[in-house]
């Protein structure tokens, strides 16, 4: 343990910030830093932006907070107008929150309720995928499928039916088709050996964050998912916490395949990291079906309070005033095509995946059987460690349900430039030049020398 008295994740001591400027953060020793990963996929217009400090001050010289109950606020109108609208009016009822974990409670509690208002209380039950992750919060926990952070809270936390998601780097199926057509069978199978009159909703993120590393679903298993919802009677619900807000260059990632939810949470990028800021989106007929029943007991304290809304507001203007779902396409298609050369260049990195500025890269010992490295290497955490000593920033994980597998995300925020992309890409490929002599030549030579040392399929 360190002396200070913050204490978040067990870890080595963290450079303490001292400013930033676009897509770069500096210590206080002067070391720079490219932020390949958005903080926490969040900061999507960069650091140091001035009209978004300014709509701040503008805010704040008028009135910072006002509760909900007691007054409403213009810029949480103005922003729940701009939400509904970027989803062609498909949603059109918004309840904001101040966190992704947030959003995600509001959107089971307001799922359970409308069904208790209509009549069918008998339906308890979430449908969720493993690996995935929805929250640190109890009530988000339960349908995150991420088993070390599952595990202390497991008998306290109401768990979701989890069932596979798709795996097309995974997959032996044959083909994509196939592999969908069986994953959507044992998602039926698990709803009608629960009782489809017992499911309140399935939920999933379309692209994968963290848990995953941005992998992706298709259009042929959201329609899927979208026809059981329909057969059952329950609700379908997408977590765009990490993905929306233009992260994959549609406002919602949904978009990219025409499936629409009837419930869409989002946060992370909807404040760009300049303030904390979440919102729940859904249908009109569930709302009214639940205000009609006494009104939504849920609420926070801070939600929709004006500076959080006014923040979001001048960020989505940001966004469209700058043309920045454009160069999020244009940035990401150069992403993919230097974060696949650097796999050219090294055998074990087996996938890379996604979509937009959100890219997953997977690594794995064997390249042919996708066998990961054994979990006690850390590579995941390794290659972050180099990547920050070359002035990198990215995001780390487990890939196989947080017990095995590595993988990284890289998502650098709206604003980068092509020469910038150029930097992160020269970073990166250092970082993983050393990565490469310094621990997996060693582990391959180690796994020669003894077949079965470490690994597992």
């Amino acid at each position: 343990m360190t002396s200070s008295p913050l204490f978040y994740q067990a870890g080595p001591a963290m450079p303490e910030v001292s400013h930033g400027d676009g897509v770069f953060l500096w210590d206080t020793h002067g070391k720079e830093y490219l932020d390949g990963c958005s903080g926490a996929i969040s900061c999507n217009l960069g650091h140091g932006r001035q009209d978004l400090r300014d709509a701040m001050l503008a805010q704040l010289d008028r009135v910072a907070f006002t509760y909900r109950t007691q007054f409403e606020n213009a810029p949480a109108v103005a922003l729940a107008e701009a939400l509904v609208e970027m989803t062609e009016g498909t949603l059109d009822k918004v309840f904001f929150v101040s966190s992704g974990s947030e959003a995600v409670e509001s959107a089971l509690k307001l799922a359970r309720q409308y069904f208790v208002a209509r009549g069918e209380s008998r339906r308890r039950h979430f449908v969720s995928l493993r690996p995935s992750y929805h929250g640190s919060t109890l009530g988000a926990l339960g349908v995150t499928g991420y088993q070390p952070l599952e595990a202390p809270f497991a008998d306290i936390t109401a768990g979701s039916l989890k069932v596979p998601g798709p795996d097309f780097y995974r997959q032996r199926d044959g083909d994509r088709d196939a592999h969908v057509q069986r994953v959507l069978a044992e998602t039926r199978a698990t709803i009608e050996a629960a009782g489809g009159e017992s499911v309140i909703a399935i939920v999933l993120e379309p692209v994968g964050g963290a848990s995953t590393g941005a992998r992706l679903v298709d259009q042929a298993y959201l329609e899927g998912l979208r026809a059981l919802c329909d057969e059952f009677g329950c609700l379908l619900i997408f977590d765009e916490v990490l993905c929306g807000i233009g992260r994959t260059g549609t406002w919602f990632a949904y978009q990219q395949w025409g499936v629409t939810p009837d419930l869409l949470i989002t946060a992370k990028g909807l404040g760009a990291g300049y303030y904390p800021v979440g919102a729940l989106l859904a249908r009109e007929e569930i709302v009214d079906t639940v205000m009609a029943a006494g009104g939504f007991q849920h609420g926070h304290t801070y939600a929709g309070n004006p500076l959080a809304c006014a923040t979001g507001l001048a960020a989505i203007e940001a966004i469209r005033r700058e043309g920045l779902l454009d160069n999020v396409r244009a940035r990401g298609e150069q992403l993919r095509r230097g974060l696949e050369a650097l796999q050219a260049r090294h055998a074990w990195i087996g996938d890379v995946r996604g979509l937009g500025l959100l890219w997953g890269v997977e690594l794995v010992m064997d390249p042919v059987a996708k066998t990961p490295f054994p979990a006690e290497a850390n590579l995941f955490a390794r290659v972050t460690a180099l990547a920050k000593e070359e002035g990198l920033l990215i995001y780390p994980r487990r890939t196989l349900n947080g017990l095995a597998g590595d993988h990284f995300l890289v998502s650098p925020p709206f604003t980068i430039t092509e020469h910038e992309v150029e930097q992160l890409l020269e970073r990166l490929g250092r970082a993983l030049d050393r990565l490469d002599r310094e621990v997996v030549t060693p582990l391959l030579d180690d796994a020669s020398a003894s077949p079965a040392h470490g690994i597992t399929g």
